[in-house]
């Protein structure tokens, strides 16, 4: 399904409340993104527990139940983790990963709260949730029946929303500072082949294996860790990132005039992490409108460009990475995270060498 409009995390609490408790919901969203956690909290937050059922791995009799025969009459005796008596949050987690079967037995649990004889108590709310075609997720068409029966809404990363809980929750620093830095590596496009990619939940993962090796990480340890739970890419970057943070080199002195660009070739891969994060701050801080610049903006400019020839005596490619129209590392086809258009057309009057190489 190709959602129209998204919501973050922080937006889906608000529309769960309004929503969820009138009528069945249905969360899309990529795998890790904190679907399953965010409808926990909301649960939470009702003061009513959370059953979660995980569509991909059930069969229709774990939701009807088995017949038994009393007084000469069969009845279906739906299972104690659902026929409860007080009422609760019903989470039906990877629910357009179930058979077509399993779909069928939801048809009246969702629309009218009942399996069989047994009734979900007044009070109780159903959400399900689910990846998408193109998040390469094990999933089968929903029939239109069930689509029908839900109200849909589409969830997006939002690195302020996560980053907020990230702090209150003592992420291991790293995490935390580089993710500063860099926020569009937050979520990474699930891959075509086999290999890990970013998420809210892989960055966790990587934090709490960060936090048990202690003041025992080694490099070799950080690189194994980061290559398991993150992009290539951005694994990395986060080992340029922390070999960085180790050395005399910051973006922000290097800003300042207080340092330059390291030179040294052993340092190349600090010097690419750099470049990534110079263009970065300039996509971040530099308004896209010529009219909106200030005094402060132009500033920036100025210092950038010559720090854009000094990074081009070292390296042209470095350079060439900092101008180029588009984010040569971004995957999923934005274009939000262009160079301002005025600031190339400086870039291609003062530095034509720089601009015609690149071409």
């Amino acid at each position: 399904m190709n959602p129209v409009k998204t919501v973050t995390p922080s937006q889906l609490s608000e529309f769960l409340l309004n929503v969820a408790v009138v009528r069945p919901v249905f969360i899309w969203g990529p795998p890790g993104i904190g679907k399953s956690s965010l409808v926990t909290q909301f649960a939470e937050q009702l003061g009513l527990p959370c059953v979660s059922l995980l569509g991909s791995q059930l069969a229709p009799e774990d939701l009807i139940g088995v017949p038994q025969i009393t007084d000469g009459v069969s009845r279906f005796c739906p299972p104690s983790q659902i026929a409860r008596k007080e009422p609760y949050c019903l989470f039906l987690d990877e629910l357009n990963a179930c058979s077509h079967e399993v779909q069928k037995a939801f048809y009246s649990l969702i629309h009218e709260r009942r399996i069989a004889e047994y009734e979900l108590p007044a009070g109780s709310i159903v959400i399900g949730a689910g990846n998408r075609a193109q998040d390469s997720a094990i999933v089968k068409p929903m029939s239109s029946a069930l689509l029908n029966r839900m109200v849909h809404v589409h969830l997006q990363v939002s690195h302020r929303d996560w980053m907020a809980w990230a702090r209150v929750n003592s992420l291991h620093p790293h995490v935390l500072t580089y993710l500063e830095l860099r926020p569009d590596h937050l979520w990474s496009p699930p891959p075509k082949h086999e290999e890990p990619f970013s998420t809210p939940r892989s960055w966790h993962m990587l934090s709490d294996a960060l936090h048990q090796y202690g003041d025992r990480l080694r490099d070799e340890d950080l690189e194994s860790l980061a290559y398991g739970c993150l992009s290539p890419h951005h694994a990395g970057q986060l080992k340029a990132f922390v070999k960085q943070t180790r050395s005399r080199f910051a973006l922000h002195s290097i800003l300042k005039g207080e340092s330059g660009w390291p030179s040294d070739p052993a340092d190349r891969d600090i010097l690419y992490f750099l470049a990534q994060s110079f263009r970065a701050q300039l996509v971040k801080e530099l308004p896209a409108d010529v009219q909106s610049v200030t005094a402060q903006n132009r500033q920036l400019a100025h210092r950038a460009k010559a720090l854009l020839k000094d990074l081009a005596a070292i390296s042209l490619e470095m350079a060439q990475l900092v101008v180029a129209e588009e984010d040569p590392q971004r995957t999923d086809g934005g274009s939000g995270s262009a160079l301002p258009g005025w600031l190339l057309v400086e870039v291609v009057r003062d530095l034509p060498r720089l601009v015609e190489k690149r071409g």
